[in-house]
């Protein structure tokens, strides 16, 4: 009985000791975890003029593409602008062919004056006349060319105005909020919604001061939570003050309780939803 007793005890100690270990190793690998969030930098959608708001094509939760139409404003002005420019062309085009025909008639005239006068035959009088008629014909076109180039200018900017009533993403992920509905006025540069893009995703993390001097911008790191699996992203901002100071006189003891803010990001975003609790790790 006493062999047995012996040889059970060391074995316990063992198992012990290698439970002790392995609790002790857990316990080092989460004192380097740094604890953080998931952050998004959303993408707020403006309108570019004011107006009001006559149709949203979408709600929150949705997910948008660029080039999907995301709100209308009211464009019965702009319209009015675009069909009022669009109507000066063709009277300017009229005009135009009116003068063409007259610069015609008297290039004509102006050649028979000039042939006569070669063979001695024409009136000094006449052929002046011509060479002025001809000059004067040829101001009028050109003079009608460029209000024409100008009204086209002015109905393309018409045009323009008017597309801008009906506003597009360029960009693609969920819509995250709403600020204006159907028949809410919106000011110009005024946010409607806000979309996140995924690449947008990134986390924020605290490091303490006894371990800051090891982080460095460039660095990667290895970020977990709960329910998903590993992910790499790298440092890309470290703040340039401690955040949750204590008093100014610092100690051993209160230098720990330092932490600085930094963030890390991946190249096409971080598939993570804002909020979420993250705990990084340096690789």
């Amino acid at each position: 009985m006493t062999k047995t007793g012996s040889s059970t005890l060391p074995l316990v100690e063992i198992l012990s000791a290698l439970l002790f270990a392995v609790l002790a190793a857990c316990g080092r690998t989460e004192e380097h975890a740094w604890l953080g969030y998931a952050e998004g930098d959303n993408a707020f959608i403006s309108a570019p003029q004011p107006g009001w708001v006559a149709h949203l094509a979408v709600e929150r939760g949705d997910s948008v593409r660029p080039g999907q139409l995301l709100f209308t404003l009211d464009a019965t002005r702009e319209a009015a602008a675009r069909e009022q420019a669009a109507a000066v062309l063709p009277q300017i085009k009229a005009q135009i062919v009116q003068a063409q025909a007259n610069l015609d008639l008297t290039r004509k005239t102006l050649a028979r004056q000039q042939g006569l006068a070669r063979a001695r035959a024409g009136v000094p009088s006449a052929l002046d006349q011509a060479l002025a008629n001809d000059r004067q014909a040829a101001a009028a076109l050109a003079q009608l060319q460029a209000q024409q180039q100008q009204a086209q200018a002015v109905l393309a900017s018409a045009q323009y105005t008017l597309s801008q009533r009906d506003v597009v993403s360029y960009v693609r992920g969920p819509v995250q909020d709403i600020y204006f509905r159907e028949g809410e006025y919106v000011p110009a540069s005024t946010p409607v919604l806000s979309v996140l893009p995924p690449k947008n995703v990134y986390v924020r993390f605290f490091v303490p001061e006894t371990e800051f001097s090891h982080v460095h911008l460039g660095d990667k790191v290895r970020i977990g939570c709960d329910g998903c699996r590993p992910l790499t992203a790298t440092v890309t901002f470290i703040s340039q003050q401690e955040e949750f100071t204590p008093p100014v006189i610092f100690s051993v003891g209160n230098r720990e309780k330092l932490v600085f803010k930094l963030e890390a990001r991946a190249p096409a975003g971080l598939p993570l939803h804002p909020g979420q609790p993250v705990q990084v790790r340096p690789l």
